[in-house]
């Protein structure tokens, strides 16, 4: 794999995975761009690999807050420690047997098939996009109208609404284009969470989830090498590794900026935008690619 587009996929994942529109969406369409395959094994990792980039970008700028908040006592660390748990479990029920299902019914005809091997399909990102478009820029428009009432709530989070933004958020475990941090943080704004407090949580969620997609992800490309003979697991790994280190530094420079915009109460904007980006997604999908 040519680095420079692995350099510039990772330039893309680090700008756009701070803002609510897909950025694993604006990869998939980059690589089509490039001539590149989302579906291969080696570009799904490379794919969760730049994640784990801006992950650890996401670890170091929310850190004050999440130790403000989550680590300031043992009761506060296990009071989150209970909400992450029942929200992962939940992602994890949700999100995996939606998996098995498509692989089961949508792909039954193919041999040794699995999600991943939708992720280069646009005419399913299109949809996907339009769909977080809808609910970001509903939640926008509710946190609008309510903003009065809901600065003076609790807004705080409680075992229930963990557990219904952990079911959104495996919702789009299968689903490239439906943004997790989008429909998490809209799920959390929704349910009356505070927005800041809906962001911090969405994201350490993220966190949680990123290791074990990691695992999964190497755990396919292995058997694909073992099955195939083909491939260099060296020379993936050195992509993805150095695709990882270059989001993780785009990521710190965007994240600034990308998070003032997240909170400067302009939400929906990031639904019209998702939108947009649907439309063309699927212009693009009709030209070809």
């Amino acid at each position: 794999m040519p680095l420079l587009k692995v350099i510039v996929l990772a330039i893309v994942q680090g700008l756009a995975e701070l803002l609510p529109v897909s950025s694993s969406a604006h990869v998939v369409v980059a690589e089509k761009l490039l001539g590149l395959d989302p579906s291969s094994p080696p570009m799904t990792l490379l794919l969760v690999m730049l994640h784990t980039g801006t992950m650890l970008a996401v670890i170091a700028y929310f850190w004050p807050q999440w130790r403000a908040t989550y680590f300031q006592s043992a009761s506060a660390f296990r009071s989150f420690a209970v909400l992450v748990v029942v929200a992962t479990a939940c992602t994890a029920v949700i999100g995996f047997g939606i998996v098995k299902v498509i692989e089961k019914t949508v792909l039954r005809a193919v041999p040794h098939a699995q999600i991943e091997d939708l992720f280069g399909h646009l005419e399913f990102i299109a949809p996907a996009l339009a769909a977080v478009g809808v609910l970001i820029v509903i939640a926008g428009l509710f946190e609008r109208r309510q903003s009065t009432r809901l600065a003076s709530a609790a807004g705080d989070l409680n075992v229930q609404r963990a557990g219904l933004i952990g079911a959104v958020q495996g919702l789009c475990l299968p689903f490239r284009g439906f943004s997790r941090s989008g429909a998490t943080i809209s799920t959390g704004m929704l349910l009356g969470v505070a927005k800041l407090r809906a962001e911090a949580f969405s994201f350490a969620l993220a966190v949680v989830l990123t290791p074990p997609v990691v695992a999964r992800e190497i755990m396919r490309l292995v058997r694909s090498v073992h099955v195939s003979g083909t491939g260099d697991l060296a020379s993936a790994a050195f992509a993805s590794v150095l695709g990882a280190l270059v989001a993780l530094v785009a990521g710190l420079l965007a994240l600034r900026w990308l998070s003032r915009w997240l909170e400067g109460g302009r939400w929906y904007y990031f639904g019209i935008y998702c939108l947009i980006a649907a439309a063309a997604v699927a212009l693009l999908h009709r030209a070809g690619y």
